[in-house]
């Protein structure tokens, strides 16, 4: 039991929380693409991001590994970015604090999707049982190389009026 909830249950809310962190995270970057950005998504995106490092730690265990030291690094940049985006409202260096803390943090949040698609669709496990085999490279390197693409061009084009949270 986590929160009162059971396992198999807290675990189904915490994919929720994650698939909502990163389609509204996509539709969040890809805004920004146009120089556009919904106040709402953006928040949608942060806080969902937020819940889904917060709630991964109640999955695993209480030993320290790879899941809670992505969900510390996410919930770092995280921090910089919301800070960037509502304390300081982008303005000057605070427009990049803000692109790359989410852009990196979205990544993040997919990482651990294309590690856990490996892990438990049975149509991937047999490509890269151990997740040492070249399907997961390949997939992981194409999803790094997407977000540095996207971050790059968010960094580019994503110029909002100073002042405003979005």
């Amino acid at each position: 039991m986590i929160l009162g909830l059971s396992t198999s249950t807290f675990t189904a809310v915490h994919v929720i929380i994650s698939l909502i962190g990163i389609f509204s995270g996509i539709v969040v970057v890809l805004g920004w693409l146009s120089s556009k950005q919904s106040s709402g998504l953006a928040a949608l995106f942060l806080a969902s991001t937020v819940l889904t490092s917060v709630t991964g730690f109640l999955l695993n265990s209480a030993s320290l590994g790879p899941p809670q030291v992505v969900g510390a690094i996410s919930l770092v940049v995280l921090a910089a970015a919301i800070v960037a985006l509502y304390v300081f409202r982008l303005a000057g260096f605070w427009r990049s604090v803000y692109i790359i803390g989410a852009t990196v943090a979205l990544y993040l949040n997919c990482f651990v999707g294309v590690v856990q698609a490996f892990q438990k669709l049975a149509f991937l496990q047999p490509l890269a049982p151990t997740q040492s085999e070249p399907p997961f490279l390949i997939a992981q390197i194409a999803v790094l190389v997407i977000f540095v693409v996207l971050g790059f061009l968010g960094l580019r084009r994503f110029h909002p009026a100073v002042g405003t949270a979005g």
